[in-house]
């Protein structure tokens, strides 16, 4: 089995050719997760969080900020990590199904694009504040959030390296 295109496979090129995948999922009645994020120096956080995201359903769609959207949220020294690097690294992970690039500072639109039955964030945010929450809501689905894993963010492992 050739692993590399096995994976790179996952990464969204074309929104033409994934609107066909979700056709297709949604005609299969795959229960559709969505979850997004910076994704920067994966860790065991985002491991954790993204594994029991996986779990709420049988498809799981990442939306990874660009290089351009963490820049803008984190400041000029972010990402650590370049999007295609980040994005390999996701499709790497056994219970991801699909990595979707988003430029905006919210995955709004992707939201919108996806239509998930499932939107899951971490539960440092209350589920009417997500960003999708009523997109999601307004058809039948879920909006799920997470605990996050205590000692485990990007931030404080590049505040240990000065």
């Amino acid at each position: 089995m050739d692993y590399l295109a096995f994976i790179t496979n996952k990464i969204v090129e074309d929104r033409d050719d994934f609107r066909n995948t979700l056709s297709q999922w949604k005609f299969q009645n795959e229960k559709i997760v969505f979850t997004n994020g910076c994704f920067d120096i994966l860790h065991r956080g985002h491991i954790e969080y993204l594994a029991q995201a996986a779990s709420f359903g049988t498809k799981l769609v990442i939306g990874l900020n660009t290089d351009a959207s963490v820049k803008r949220l984190k400041g000029e020294t972010r990402p650590v990590n370049n999007q295609q690097a980040r994005a390999i690294l996701l499709s790497s992970l056994i219970f991801s199904d699909k990595i979707v690039f988003f430029d905006e500072d919210t995955p709004l639109e992707l939201i919108r694009f996806v239509q998930p039955d499932i939107l899951v964030k971490g539960a440092d945010y209350k589920p009417e504040e997500i960003v999708g929450y009523d997109i999601v809501k307004a058809k039948g689905g879920e909006v799920v959030t997470i605990d996050l894993t205590q000692g485990y963010s990007t931030t404080s492992i590049l505040s240990k390296l000065g």
